[in-house]
């Protein structure tokens, strides 16, 4: 017991005396929170610039411009010559998109000669053009369609018989979760799933290789070394502790920058619990593979870092190759951000996430196994290099164990 205390209070002692750890763990989740958490706060694109060439100059050209001026999405850049170089300035004024109204357009709408907008889209960036397009969309839809009963009511049709003549069907579009289209709320809540992910790691990474890289194992760990899951457990319990002091100021956080938060906290506890369990299961069982910490490291890191691309989260698994959907099927943080959307952004039934926690759960109890399994074989080929008894935890030969 005494030997047992001795090991927590030295276990803390160095997450505390690591000042990288001591950033990494605490100080980057603080600055991540708050920079993505600001930097979405608005939640909506508005004044996206947009340039509008009006070759026409008419009454009517001049109403479709007054309209996109009203939308709060777009900011019209107003331009009555088209310029010589039109991409370059799109470029230099950072436009999202470029619509021309042609000339005589006035002349040919009173005609019926079906004039044409042409509208160029600056895909270079696809979210603020997909918030451009369909402030257009809906602009120019609602001009065409009040141009259309207009001009049915001046040959003496009622304006409620003109609507459905123009309208013959009405449907109604919907919104379901997120009904505001706030990116914050769609993002925030992944992102500091993808910043707890990779703290742990980082935090694991070191956890067994320095011990086995200074040979401290074998000073400080025998005659407990043949309690592999004890020895797990207690160099994994200060990431366990701390974490939590990293959830409940994203949960702060989330107050602040009103983001949604679950409905039910206990299912929301319990999914996140398998997720910090399983993260930092992989993180030992790296670093017992790898002797090295700076290379268990990188590999955390390779994995860790792709892991918010690949987990399905912003471009769906069924549009990528079944090699990368099988590797994002053993990173923690894929199953976790399916519970999460569930949980804050679709507030969806508990049941729907256990799918996702016994995901969790099965990928925890494998890097578990394995992890116990690499660490007998490290700890059994430890000893013998030292010659020191596994079960006794003495040297078996006048030979010092290096310290």
């Amino acid at each position: 017991m005494k030997q047992l205390r001795y090991l927590l209070k030295r276990e803390f002692k160095l997450f505390f005396t690591n000042k990288t750890l001591i950033s990494v763990f605490f100080v980057a989740p603080i600055f991540y929170a708050l920079l993505i958490g600001f930097t979405y706060q608005k939640g909506k694109v508005e004044n996206i610039p947009v340039i509008v060439i009006n070759h026409d100059n008419s009454a009517m050209s001049n109403q479709i411009v007054e309209m996109l001026q009203d939308n709060k999405t777009i900011n019209v850049l107003n331009y009555i010559d088209e310029p010589s170089n039109l991409k370059d300035e799109v470029i230099k004024t950072e436009a999202s998109a470029v619509v021309i109204i042609p000339e005589r357009f006035e002349a040919m709408m009173l005609q019926k000669k079906y004039p044409e907008i042409n509208v160029y889209v600056n895909t270079s960036n696809v979210l603020t053009a997909n918030f451009a397009t369909k402030a257009l969309q809906l602009t120019l839809g609602t001009f065409s369609a009040g141009a259309e009963m207009k001009a049915l009511q001046k040959k003496g049709m009622n304006a409620e018989i003109a609507k459905t003549q123009y309208e013959p069907l009405k449907t109604n579009y919907i919104t379901l979760f997120n009904t505001t289209s706030n990116y914050l709320v769609f993002m925030w809540p992944a992102m500091m799933a993808v910043v707890l992910q990779q703290v742990i790691l980082l935090a694991m990474a070191v956890s067994f290789s320095e011990e086995f890289k200074r040979e401290s194992f074998i000073r400080d760990f025998a005659g407990k070394q043949k309690y592999a899951v004890l020895v797990m457990a207690i160099k994994c319990l200060p990431v366990w502790i701390f974490a939590n002091f990293n959830i409940l100021f994203f949960y702060l956080c989330s107050l602040y920058f009103k983001i949604p938060v679950p409905e039910n906290v206990w299912n929301f506890f319990l999914v996140t619990a398998i997720f910090v369990v399983s993260a930092t299961n992989l993180g030992v069982l790296v670093s017992i593979l790898i002797p090295d910490a700076l290379k268990a490291t990188q590999i955390l890191m390779v994995i860790a870092s792709p892991a918010f691309i690949i987990s399905g989260f912003t471009w769906p698994t069924s549009a990528m190759p079944e090699f990368i959907r099988n590797f994002t099927a053993i990173i923690p943080l894929t199953p976790y951000l399916e519970a999460l959307k569930i949980m804050l952004v679709q507030k969806g039934s508990d049941f729907l996430t256990k799918k996702y926690f016994l995901h969790l759960f099965i990928l925890g109890w494998i890097y578990f196994i394995l992890a116990w399994i690499a660490l007998k074989i490290k700890i059994h080929f430890l000893f013998k290099k030292y010659r020191i008894n596994e079960e006794t935890g003495e040297e078996e030969t006048a030979i010092t164990a290096a310290t």
